[in-house]
């Protein structure tokens, strides 16, 4: 082990030296030790060290003889030694000027609000870890205005990203055991028309490609697809168990039952496979379902979790776009041409006159929440705010996107090429833009925004 300075430094001369000590010594070795000797005179000497310079012995024997005439005999008074305390740098003074004194008020203010001062990341931690310490809708309040001002983000044990989900989605938990039980049920009647979407799903999205295979895609809409079969079966069976009080059931139960509800109407014809059911009828797999459940997979840390995560969103928030004849996205569209006419009226009188309508353009993007625009990150963002603020603001996210793109669009003489494929997505603007837009909206449209997918 080598010799380190501080153990070198007892073997060095005294630092009072004769010039006949240094005489001895040869100019090598006094130029390889001269660091250590100053060492060593710093820590031996400290009062020698700290003896003023001549020139501020005569500056001070200047004042004196300036000061008084009575003190010229007397001996030059050396001043006290000065404190060795490292001076403060001029980075890390304080200007009193407004900026400043601007920002230490706003710290002010911003401690008083959150007297904790606890940090945004820290607080969504902890509401999605250790769950609601007060009144319950408070803290969701609170957890939607966390994903709209700061966003979601990657924790120490991956993305957060799939539990505020399945929270703001109030999503029940489910056993891994439970949804393999639906895995070990074989193909579901829905099996072939799954196995025709599954492989183009995405297909030029690498970062989706890399992380979520194919065979969980399928295994997934399966499992699905069985629970949505289940559920109609139940249904259909629900009239049966009725005591009816006439040919529609008692007068009291006529509402209460979908299937009772929608009997007035004319009967309509339902597929083996669920995907070609009437209007009223709930299906088991529509074309685009694949899309929607591409980014359950792609956030979430399991297929369990996507499944009970994708499974309550197609039957709680938008039953309407899972139907066989999909007539919740048939509403969207036709909302998104009445919302486009109120935010931006010079924009929907072009694309009328053109003969633009949003079925034409806007189908995929109202079935698919805008998951069929790339790329893949922002629409996880995008979603986000959906699922904070309800499914129902995606018809103003698309309006958004329209507006971003008025520009150009109002100097094409053809926009149908243009709105063909949407531009990359652009999640914060669009949340920006839907944000300001929703002021516009009247009551009455933005209730039919609501309940448009039921």
């Amino acid at each position: 082990m080598t010799n380190s300075p501080i153990k070198q430094t007892p073997h060095l001369a005294p630092s009072t030296t004769t010039p006949s000590d240094h005489q001895l010594r040869s100019p090598k070795s006094n130029r390889g030790l001269r660091k250590l000797q100053s060492a060593h005179q710093l820590s031996s000497n400290y009062a020698a060290l700290n003896t003023p310079s001549l020139i501020s012995q005569q500056r001070q024997q200047q004042q004196q003889r300036t000061t008084s005439s009575s003190h010229n005999n007397q001996a030059p008074q050396i001043p006290p030694l000065p404190s060795h305390h490292r001076t403060r740098s001029t980075s890390d003074a304080v200007v009193p000027n407004a900026s400043s004194s601007a920002a230490a008020t706003k710290r002010v203010v911003a401690s008083k609000k959150n007297p904790t001062n606890q940090n945004p990341r820290e607080e969504m931690e902890g509401l999605v870890r250790q769950g609601p310490q007060g009144d319950i809708h408070t803290e969701l309040s609170r957890l939607r205005h966390l994903v709209l001002c700061e966003g979601l983000y990657a924790d120490s044990d991956g993305m957060i990203r799939i539990y505020v989900w399945l929270i703001l989605l109030n999503a029940p938990a489910i056993s891994t055991d439970s949804y393999l039980e639906l895995i070990r049920r074989g193909a579901s009647p829905a099996y072939s028309k799954i196995r025709n979407d599954t492989f183009r799903t995405l297909a030029t999205n690498p970062l989706f490609k890399r992380r979520v295979s194919e065979a969980s895609l399928i295994r997934l809409l399966n499992a699905v697809a069985w629970k949505l079969h289940d559920a109609k079966i139940e249904k259909l069976a629900e009239p049966a168990l009725v005591n009816a009080a006439n040919e529609r059931g008692s007068p009291e139960l006529q509402h209460a039952s979908p299937i009772i509800k929608h009997a007035q109407g004319p009967p309509t014809t339902t597929a083996t496979d669920g995907s070609e059911a009437g209007g009223t009828e709930p299906g088991i797999y529509v074309q685009g379902m694949n899309v929607l459940c591409a980014p359950f997979l792609y956030a979430a840390r399991s297929e369990a979790e996507a499944f009970v995560a994708f499974h309550g969103f197609i039957t709680k928030e938008c039953p309407g776009y899972a139907r066989g004849a999909m007539d919740g996205v048939h509403k969207g569209l036709a909302l998104v041409d009445k919302c486009l006419a109120i935010v931006d009226p010079k924009l929907s009188s072009y694309l009328q006159s053109k003969h633009m309508k949003a079925e034409l353009y806007a189908f995929a993007s109202v079935l698919t929440m805008c998951a069929c625009t790339p790329p893949l990150p922002e629409v996880l963002q995008l979603w986000d705010f959906l699922f904070a603020y309800g499914p129902h603001l995606n018809i103003l996210c698309i309006c958004a996107q329209l507006v971003i793109m008025r520009e150009t669009l109002l100097t094409s003489p053809s926009p149908t090429k243009l709105l063909r494929s949407f531009p990359p997505l652009q999640a914060k603007l669009i949340v920006e833009i839907t944000v300001s837009n929703l002021r516009k909206i009247p009551a009455d449209i933005y209730d039919e925004l609501v309940h448009h997918a039921e």
